[in-house]
């Protein structure tokens, strides 16, 4: 199996290829970057403005190539690293077609340019893959930059006490015992805006309330444990973490993050079998995220 990241030449930002290569050194598997370019409309025969755009697009995915080989050398330390370039109509439809003949354990894609750094930005292209694919799609923060040969040091999961998390915290738990990383499972809890104003009844009431789902979160939590620390080969520790605010920026800012760590969000259950679809929830914590976030199935 390899990491497929998708490659946008000329770009200033090389967080794709630093996540994909973090990746492929936790997990000793190798680096494809593919760069997509336009397919020409399928006439019945070519005509010169024809054979001009297939040979400038052919042209833009070599160079492309060489951008990707020679940024790899500052960007991709410590694993085996090629370049290619496919024909689509598509970014993202091509690169999940890309992903899926070439059984990617995941594919990765950088941010988009109009958000915040250090943040996770999601494009239009990756929304896409976000409500589509069919294997796991990790997304680097903006800017995205560990340097040297560095490796997943902790993976934190979302867990939010169903099912499908429980799924998805065990898949987790087991790639960290395979990688030697450290398991951190965390929970978010959102109060919401108080209207104003102010009822102290109702200020009351909230806090009972957010006091009691904490509590039943804390529960959770420790069966949580008891199932990571249960799969063949474990994490190397597992611990778990209670993120609360009045907003997620507030309650994903409460917990300290690792600059070698990644969150994994589980998809919604009301998603496609063996396809990503995020909830609200899931949206959320993905915007607001400091550290690259892995989506899966």
């Amino acid at each position: 199996m390899s990491i497929v990241v998708g490659f946008a030449p000329q770009k200033e930002d090389y967080g794709g290829l630093e996540l994909a290569a973090l990746l492929g050194r936790s997990s000793k598997q190798d680096v494809v970057a593919i760069t997509v370019v336009p397919s020409r409309w399928p006439t019945p025969v070519a005509g010169h403005v024809d054979r001009e755009f297939e040979a400038w697009a052919i042209a833009r995915g070599e160079a492309s190539v060489a951008e990707a080989l020679q940024v790899a050398g500052d960007h991709c330390l410590g694993v085996d690293f090629t370049a290619t370039w496919a024909h689509g109509r598509s970014i993202a439809g091509q690169l999940m077609d890309e992903a899926i003949s070439r059984k990617a354990s995941v594919l990765v894609v950088g941010s988009g340019h109009d958000g915040r750094y250090g943040y996770v930005n999601v494009s239009s292209g990756a929304d896409r893959l976000l409500h589509s694919s069919e294997v796991p799609v990790a997304i680097a923060t903006r800017g995205f930059e560990v340097g040297g040969e560095a490796r997943v040091s902790r993976t934190t999961c979302a867990f939010r006490g169903d099912e499908v998390s429980r799924r998805t915290l065990s898949a987790a738990a087991r790639l960290c015992g395979e990688n030697g990383a450290a398991l951190r499972i965390a929970t978010f809890a959102v109060r919401g805006r108080t209207m104003f104003p102010p009822d102290g009844a109702n200020i009351g009431a909230e806090d009972m309330i957010m006091e009691r789902w904490l509590d039943q979160a804390e529960t959770a939590q420790k069966e949580a444990i008891t199932l990571a620390q249960s799969v063949d080969p474990a994490p190397s520790s597992v611990t778990a973490e209670i993120g609360a605010g009045r907003s997620w920026a507030s309650a994903m800012g409460s917990l300290e993050w690792r600059e070698d760590e990644a969150l994994v969000i589980g998809s919604s259950s009301a998603g496609s079998l063996a396809r990503i679809f995020l909830g609200s929830s899931a949206h959320k914590i993905l915007r607001h995220s400091p550290v690259p976030v892995v989506v899966v199935p």
